[in-house]
């Protein structure tokens, strides 16, 4: 039969895939485990000399203080002493006290990089924890491809089942591919493109105007790199939200929208109406793609600066809304067939829910998702 080594060409891939992310797992531990034991050492070096110039800032107030109480004596009977002793203790208090501040400044600094590598190290104990739990994950679902998965075909019961099978496992992972493409096509190529007529203008506002719009020009260039740059990493991070896994549907949307109001500057309103503390899996990741997918729509296209998102849970269904006070469109032009919409439509589809998309040239855009409980 034709549909075994079709099959078994999918899950050799598959444990290509997955070995390779475990490697990479294990390397970002590791790398993190190098960073925890290097700030570890400097923690302890910069409590050192926290404990040092605390010290040394406590006998400098004490000398300041003499010189200044020396000072005021001679200022009271300045009759008993020349002018010369009153401008030396004038500037050895003077000097003292510049000296006292440059030692407190320091001790500020050393301070301030000690509660920074504090902080940096809890994170860092949690992304190592992460990452041990994330490989022990992939090696389960390693063996499960090794193993288990390699026997299905023995107990599916005809070749037609076994062909639908085989022909599942690819449809999820080329839609797995077209939604990173859509990312990708809507995020940093378009970004690398605009650097690249950017580069290109540079060298003829070079040759025109000089040396210094050309710099202007280049640090422009700079800023758009660095947005690319973050544009890749919010992908890479989107692709799988961890709290989506360990903490559940609300706190990861409610994270996510938070990180999106910081980096966008829009106003977000989170409202959720449950008593279910947790959904079906299949149904969280499809929720939180579908107002990730929405919201990012907006923040991109809409010009909005408020959006509201609520989130109802029924006894049979899950309804979301996503509003925002943006620009809005017409729904029966280019807009509808976007790259963004499609998507969404085809992931409400699969879980035989229903969108509405709700949107006027300048009154804004309100999607509505609802989705079947089974």
């Amino acid at each position: 039969m034709v549909w075994k080594p079709a099959l078994d060409e999918v899950v050799k891939k598959m444990l290509g895939t997955v070995d390779l992310s475990k490697r990479q797992l294990f390397d970002i531990g590791e790398q993190s485990r190098s960073e925890f034991d290097a700030l570890n050492d400097e923690l302890r070096e910069i409590k050192k000399k926290v404990a040092a110039t605390i010290e040394a800032s406590d006998k400098m107030e004490i000398r300041a203080r003499i010189a200044r109480n020396r000072l005021a004596q001679m200022s009271r009977t300045f009759k008993e002493y020349s002018d010369k002793d009153v401008q030396n203790a004038y500037e050895k208090a003077n000097a003292l006290q510049v000296e006292l501040a440059v030692v407190r400044q320091e001790e500020k600094q050393l301070r301030e990089r000690r509660d920074y590598i504090e902080r940096r190290l809890v994170l860092l104990q949690e992304q190592i924890g992460k990452a041990e739990t994330l490989i022990h994950q992939v090696s389960v679902v390693y063996n499960f491809l090794d193993g288990d998965l390699k026997d299905v075909g023995e107990l599916v019961a005809n070749a037609k089942e076994k062909q639908r099978f085989s022909l599942k496992i690819i449809e999820a992972q080329e839609e797995e591919r077209k939604k990173v493409a859509r990312e990708i096509h809507d995020g940093p190529a378009q970004m690398l493109a605009n650097v690249m007529l950017r580069s290109e203008l540079v060298e003829r506002v070079y040759n025109d105007k000089g040396i210094e719009p050309a710099l202007e020009e280049i640090r422009d260039v700079r800023y758009l790199i660095q947005d690319s740059l973050a544009e890749v990493r919010r992908i890479i991070y989107d692709l799988r939200p961890m709290a989506l896994d360990d903490l559940g549907l609300v706190p990861a949307l409610r994270k996510y929208l938070q990180t999106v109001e910081e980096r966008t500057g829009m106003t977000i309103y989170f409202r959720e109406l449950s008593t279910a503390l947790r959904l079906p899996p299949h149904v969280e990741i499809a929720l939180f793609r579908l107002i990730q997918e929405a919201v990012q729509n907006t923040s991109k296209h809409a010009e909005a600066d408020m959006v509201r998102v609520n989130l109802e849970v029924g006894n049979d269904f899950v309804t979301a809304l996503i509003k925002d006070n943006g620009k809005g469109f017409e729904t029966e032009k280019s807009k509808e067939n976007s790259f963004g919409i499609v998507g969404m439509k085809e992931r409400v589809l699969a879980l035989n829910g229903e969108m509405r998309v709700q949107s006027e040239p300048g009154k804004g855009t309100t999607v509505i998702i609802k989705i079947p409980l089974e």
